[in-house]
């Protein structure tokens, strides 16, 4: 085996071990700050429904995630509670929350929990990340039927992409789809798959941790995706440069 062989081989040995610890860690320290978002009924059966993924930001009391998670009404007759659930597990518990801001053009919804404060990420800065970049997400990709335990995916950020694509035929454009031509704006394409419980969920810089983007399973690829008749599995995610604004219009700080 010639020495250059033997050098490129130790190298690929050694990133990949770096790789492998730098995720360890990071998920380490993101899965503390990852809830699920739901409904408490305390006369249904079952009590607690898990609608999607969330994450815990600023002061440790707000939560983000996608508006679409929450948008079913609460039954007031069934007193009905929008909740975060926290923990891991069967033994999960449950903080009320309150809904305090919304982007439904992005997507994004800002909760507020009562209670102690919880472990919460910090936001990568509005600049758009390059293609090709490592990511990861965290959250509920199947709900919680066995109980609160997230599960981890990672990949690259395939594309930066407008949210509309073209259509050959005007018959093939939905109403949604009219809306957001207007106004057009860059999501993040992954190479990952996401579920319908991912939404919601930090998609987050392998190395630091920093969240960089919204997993959105729902919002975003029923507009880019209206005109295939079998969905794919590719994810999309909204930019953390848009919860920035949002954060800033309400002043919450992150």
């Amino acid at each position: 085996m010639s020495r250059l062989l033997l050098r490129l081989l130790l190298m690929s040995v050694l990133f990949s071990s770096t790789a492998y610890s730098s995720l360890v860690e990071t998920v380490g320290l993101i899965k503390p700050s990852v809830v699920g978002i739901g409904v408490y009924t305390p006369t249904g059966q079952p009590k607690n429904q898990l609608y999607g993924s969330g994450f815990v930001i600023g002061d440790g009391t707000y939560v983000v995630t996608n508006s679409h998670v929450i948008a079913k009404e609460l039954d007031e007759g069934l007193l009905q509670e929008l909740v975060v659930f926290t923990g891991k597990g069967v033994a999960a518990k449950v903080r009320i929350a309150t809904l305090i801001a919304t982007d439904k053009e992005h997507d994004i919804a800002i909760l507020k929990i009562k209670g102690q404060p919880l472990p919460a990420l910090q936001l990568a800065q509005s600049k758009f990340k390059p293609e090709g970049s490592s990511i990861a997400f965290t959250g509920f990709p199947i709900g919680a039927v066995l109980g609160l335990y997230p599960v981890t995916h990672r990949g690259i950020i395939a594309a930066v992409t407008p949210t509309i694509i073209p259509v050959d035929d005007s018959r093939q454009i939905s109403i949604a789809m009219i809306k957001r031509l207007r106004d057009p704006y860059l999501v993040y394409q992954l190479d990952a798959t996401a579920y319908p419980g991912n939404s919601g969920s930090a998609m987050y810089d392998l190395e630091t941790g920093k969240v960089i983007g919204i997993i959105n399973k729902v919002f975003v690829q029923e507009s880019k995706e209206t005109v295939i008749s079998k969905p794919s599995g590719i994810t999309y995610a909204i930019p953390v440069k848009y919860l920035h604004q949002l954060l800033k219009q309400h002043n919450i700080k992150s």
